[in-house]
C-alpha cells in the first residue's frame, strides 16, 4: 500500500494540532493533552498493528513519509515510536498501555538522551537480551542542558511487562525513526531558507540574487535529497529494518545534518537564533535527533565493519544488496 494515500489526512491533522505555538508551549512545560489526544483519536497510532489486533496492518515502509511528515511538523510526542510499540505488543497479545511510549536501547546501566522522554508515559526499553515495558517517572527524570530540550536519560525501573527481543534490538529502528524525521526536517528548513533569501532585501535585491547565497542554498537542496534517501532506504523494510539500513539512513542523516542546520542559519543570519524565530526549533530538534541512537561516528563504525564482513566484490556491489530487513 501507498504510504501517499494516508500522507494529506496525516499531515492536515499535524498542521491543526502540532503548530509551532504548540511545540513551544510543551517545551515550556505544558502537557499537549489536546495535541495527543488528537493523534490518539485518529487511529494512526495503530497502523502498525495487525489487523486482528484491530489495526491498519501496515508494514513499515507504508508509514515511511507519515515519520517524515512529525519531523517537518515538530510533533512534541513520539508518535512513530508508539506505533511500533503499540504493534510489538499487539503481536505478544499485550494490553496497550495509555499514553505515548518511548523506544529506548540500555547503554550500561542508563538509556542516554532518549529524545521526547520528556513528554512520553512509558518506554520500552532494550536491554540486550529481552525488551521491557516500563512506566516512565517524569518528575524523576533530569532536566535537559538544551534550552527546550525534551530528551532525558532513563534508567530501569520496576518492569510492567517483559517481550522477547527483535533480531537487531530496538536501536535500529529508533534510529530508522530519527533518520525519518531528520528528513522531515532537512525539506522544511530548506522551504524556510529559501522562502527567507527571496524576501530579504539588501543593497536594492533579494539576498537570494546573490551567487554566493544561491551555492549555499545549492548545497543545503543537495543534503536535504541525501537525507530524503538515506531515510528511506532505512524506511523501506516490510518489519524491521536490518542493521545495514539503519547504519545507512542514521548515518548519512546525521552528517547532513550538520550543514542543513549551518547553512540554514548562515542564510537567516542573527533573527535565526531568537527566541520569537521558529527556525531554531527546527534547527535544535535536528540537532537532538542527530546525536540521539548514536550519532553518524557511531553508525558509519557499524557499517564499516558490516561491509568488512560481507563478500561483496565492490563497495558498489556492497550498496547494492544492503537489505532493507533485517
Amino acid at each position: 500500500m501507498d504510504d501517499i494515500t494516508f500522507l494529506e489526512p496525516f499531515e492536515r491533522l499535524l498542521k491543526d494540532l502540532s503548530s509551532p505555538r504548540q511545540v513551544r508551549a510543551i517545551e515550556a512545560g505544558e502537557d499537549g493533552h489536546a495535541l495527543w489526544s488528537g493523534i490518539a483519536e485518529s487511529g494512526f497510532l495503530d497502523a502498525l498493528m495487525p489487523e486482528a489486533s484491530g489495526g491498519a496492518g501496515l508494514a513499515l515502509r507504508d508509514v515511511g513519509l507519515l515519520v517524515e511528515a512529525l519531523g517537518r511538523y515538530l510533533t512534541p510526542f513520539p508518535v512513530a515510536e508508539t506505533m511500533v510499540a503499540r504493534a510489538l505488543l499487539a503481536q505478544e497479545g499485550m494490553a496497550m498501555p495509555d499514553g505515548a511510549i518511548l523506544l529506548a536501547a540500555m547503554s550500561g546501566d542508563v538509556a542516554r538522551n532518549v529524545p521526547l522522554a520528556l513528554v512520553a508515559r512509558h518506554a520500552l526499553i532494550d536491554t540486550g537480551s529481552a525488551i521491557v515495558l516500563q512506566e516512565i517517572d517524569r518528575d524523576a527524570l533530569p532536566r535537559p542542558s538544551v534550552h527546550g530540550g525534551l530528551a532525558a536519560d532513563i534508567r530501569l525501573a520496576d518492569p510492567i511487562l517483559t517481550l522477547p527481543r527483535p533480531l537487531q534490538g530496538l536501536r535500529a529502528m529508533q534510529a530508522v525513526l530519527d533518520a525519518a524525521k531528520m528528513a522531515g526536517v532537512a525539506a522544511r528548513l530548506l522551504e524556510m531558507t529559501v522562502a527567507y533569501a527571496n524576501e530579504r532585501v539588501q543593497f536594492g535585491k533579494p539576498i537570494g540574487k546573490q551567487q554566493a547565497i544561491q551555492q549555499q542554498l545549492a548545497i543545503m537542496a543537495e543534503k536535504t535529497v541525501m537525507m530524503r534517501m538515506a531515510a528511506r532506504i532505512g524506511t523501506g523494510c516490510a518489519e524491521w529494518p536490518s542493521l545495514a539500513a539503519a547504519a545507512t539512513a542514521k548515518s548519512v542523516t546525521s552528517a547532513a545534518a550538520v550543514d542543513v542546520a549551518a547553512i540554514a542559519h548562515a542564510v537567516h543570519g542573527a533573527i535565526g537564533i531568537s527566541e520569537e524565530h521558529d527556525l531554531q526549533l527546527y534547527t535544535r530538534r535536528l540537532q537532538e535527533w542527530r546525536v540521539a541512537n548514536g550519532s553518524e561516528g557511531y553508525w558509519q563504525r557499524q557499517l564499516g565493519d558490516i561491509r568488512l564482513a560481507h563478500d561483496a566484490s565492490s563497495s558498489a556491489a556492497f550498496a547494492r544488496a544492503i537489505p532493507p530487513t533485517a
